[in-house]
């Protein structure tokens, strides 16, 4: 059997239910059109679920939250890493497996037991409708997966930064694929890789200012080029460093393109 669409779900904001779609415009460098993940930098741009695997655990089509259902028996080249072309001219990067967590908790006995089988996320590559019925190709290993690991997702991300430009900590939330509450791990993280030789001094707190984790960031900030201001914070009566982030932001929406 070749693999199939059998169902196609979209939400538009946050508190919405899932909506199911016969069609389903995606666009590269953005993700799902109207889609509330869509975000140019994230390699969780599409959730995609075998049908195979959410049937025999009882789980209806859209209540994993997923944008794509698929059915077919190539479930080898079905892994992240893999190339998924729709006969629309359309096409999907494999990044990463959805990783269990507690908002399907209820779905299941134990989230062991949807293990690799809670969908795996994606990038569009190039832009196309898909709709409900129609066929797609696989081609496996065509990409390097992506870490489960954030902090190794963390890593991967940072050294792209290019001399000159910084980043925030919600740009890395993004470009990671991870959950805002993973915004107080940036910090831990930071102090992690501080004994390693990464770019940490390019990345800026949400609102622009120098970060305490990273040694002489100003200076090495300065030495690339970016101009970092300061002003007085009248609580502490001290005077912050920041940069203007419009002049200097990386966001680099070919990030996961190749």
């Amino acid at each position: 059997m070749a693999l199939s669409i059998i169902h196609l779900f979209s939400k538009v904001k946050v508190g919405s239910p899932m909506v199911e779609l016969n069609t389903l415009n995606l666009k590269v460098n953005h993700g799902i059109e109207g889609d509330i993940n869509a975000e140019p930098i994230s390699p969780r741009q599409v959730l995609i679920v075998r049908y195979e695997d959410i049937a025999n655990l009882s789980i209806q089509p859209g209540e994993l939250r997923e944008n794509i259902v698929i059915q077919g028996r190539e479930i080898d080249k079905f892994i992240p890493g893999s190339l998924l072309t729709f006969e629309s001219g359309a096409a999907i990067r494999l990044t990463f497996y959805c990783e269990p967590c507690k908002r399907i908790a209820h779905l299941v006995e134990s989230l062991k037991s949807i293990q690799a089988k809670r969908g795996i996320l994606g990038v569009v590559i190039k832009s196309g409708k898909i709709k409900v019925s129609s066929n797609f190709q696989v081609q496996g290993n065509k990409f390097p997966a992506l870490s489960e690991i954030p902090y190794k997702r963390f890593l991967n991300f940072i050294i792209k930064i290019p001399s000159g430009k910084v980043v925030t900590y919600k740009q890395i939330i993004k470009g990671i694929g991870v959950d805002n509450s993973y915004l107080r791990a940036i910090p831990i993280y930071l102090k992690k890789t501080s004994a390693v030789d990464y770019p940490v001094h390019r990345i800026l707190d949400s609102k622009g200012y120098l970060i305490t984790h990273v040694s002489q960031q100003k200076i090495k900030l300065e030495t690339e080029g970016v101009h970092v201001l300061s002003e007085l914070d009248l609580l502490s009566n001290l005077n912050r460093s920041f940069v203007e982030i419009e002049n200097y932001l990386w966001e680099d929406s070919n990030l996961y393109l190749e």
